[in-house]
């Protein structure tokens, strides 16, 4: 009788350190004597000691935050860039077999194409199309990552470092366009200006006696303001008339 309790103490001291728990946000990969058996759903689960043994992988989304890279553009600037790449294990099984650590070997791969990619455009298209060299980056590691059982579902360029010299230069340059659009501006006033005033000429001259009251208007403005010394001075028309008086 101790016999038997000692073999059910023994049997059930087996199980108790045999049995796993696979959390929901888990799966286990399970190998007896070193070959792949099976991948196991969330819950309790048998693993003989010795003879089996069972990996749990991480499934849900990670977002790893991937170093500064110096990178030169193809307009050969030499820049920093970093990122951020989210991910998840899709195939729990090729996370553990096919590469020895999918969480490095990510990493290391988001780092290289980022310099490839950034190495493809010039200094501008860097900064004006982020997101559609983040999403050629994505579809990039991704492909890549896929026979490891790895979904790369988005990469975001965080910021991008330019040298020094680089911000003076851009900076110059911004100055140089603002005057140049204000130029362009006083210039188009200045047309616009000298159109509106050979229109207003050319409607004096064409309504008889508008000058002389655009003449007199001016002259009662000036006399509203005693201060004012008004110099008044004649027509052509009427110097035309005297000059016509005088020659008979």
């Amino acid at each position: 009788m101790p016999f038997f309790a000692a073999v059910l103490i023994f049997i059930g001291f087996v199980i108790l350190i045999s049995v796993r728990q696979v959390n929901q946000y888990e799966r286990g990969v399970k190998f007896m004597l070193g070959k792949y058996i099976g991948t196991k759903n969330p819950g309790w689960r048998l693993v003989i000691p010795v003879i089996q043994m069972m990996r749990k992988v991480d499934i849900r989304v990670k977002a790893v935050d991937v170093p500064d890279q110096e990178a030169i553009t193809k307009d050969n600037i030499s820049v920093k860039i970093n990122a951020v790449i989210y991910y998840k294990v899709r195939d729990a099984a090729k996370a553990v077999i096919e590469v020895e650590n999918f969480r490095f070997a990510v990493s290391q791969l988001a780092q290289t194409t980022m310099r490839n990619a950034t190495g493809e455009v010039s200094l501008d298209e860097l900064l004006a199309n982020r997101d559609e060299i983040s999403k050629r980056i994505q579809s990039i590691v991704d492909s890549a990552s896929d026979p490891w059982g790895i979904k790369v579902d988005n990469v975001e360029l965080k910021d991008i470092t330019l040298p020094e010299e680089m911000k003076r230069t851009i900076a110059k340059q911004a100055e140089a366009e603002r005057e140049r659009r204000a130029v362009i501006i006083k210039a188009q006033g200045e047309v616009a200006a000298a159109e509106n005033m050979a229109k207003a000429a050319q409607t004096l001259h064409e309504a008889p006696g508008a000058l002389h009251l655009r003449t007199l208007q001016s002259i009662n403005d000036l006399s509203s303001d005693q201060s004012n010394t008004v110099v008044f001075a004649l027509p052509l028309e009427v110097l035309r008339a005297l000059e016509g008086l005088s020659k008979k």
